[in-house]
């Protein structure tokens, strides 16, 4: 059950405490799309979203790992001016590799961000990177989360954490 423990839980992107990863030495964000940093309907990043991503560029390497495909993911890497892997296959540990040698980065310097324990968490505890759950944005997922969803309730239903309780 550890391994699908997160590092940290937070409620949104906009609660992780970014300067907290910086002084960890934490050098990359890899964030997930759907529901972490965009509904599933959002078809361009949201504003707020857009400039939260600009300015951590300031201090990090920012990149999207997503299981959506290229047609997805590809306005958000040119709106975003980003890197990122489509068809990650999470919890396969792919995408998080493809980025990892991209930048050169050691694993400590890597963070990943998501919104679902089986897939974005598992991913970045199987790469033996720095994990953050956060909340769903939307209450809509994608049909194929459906069964990610009910996974990870089970999981939350046998003690691994509580929704709504976060922690660093």
């Amino acid at each position: 059950m550890e391994r699908f423990k997160p590092t940290m839980y937070q409620k949104s992107v906009f609660d992780i405490p970014y300067e907290k990863l910086k002084q960890e030495g934490i050098h990359c964000l890899v964030f997930d799309l759907d529901n972490t940093i965009a509904t599933v309907y959002d078809e361009t990043c949201p504003e707020k979203t857009k400039e939260l991503i600009m300015e951590l560029k300031k201090d990090f390497i920012v990149a999207l790992n997503s299981n959506n495909n290229k047609k997805r993911l590809k306005p958000y890497l040119e709106e975003l001016q980003i890197e990122g892997v489509y068809w990650a296959l999470k919890p396969s540990i792919r995408g998080l590799w493809h980025i990892k040698r991209k930048y050169h980065l050691k694993k400590n310097e890597i963070c990943m961000i998501g919104d679902q324990l089986v897939t974005d968490v598992l991913s970045g505890n199987r790469f033996h990177v720095k994990t953050i759950l956060v909340d769903p944005l939307g209450k809509q997922d994608l049909k194929v989360t459906g069964l990610n969803r009910k996974i990870e309730n089970r999981l939350i239903q046998k003690g691994l954490l509580e929704r709504g309780k976060y922690y660093e």
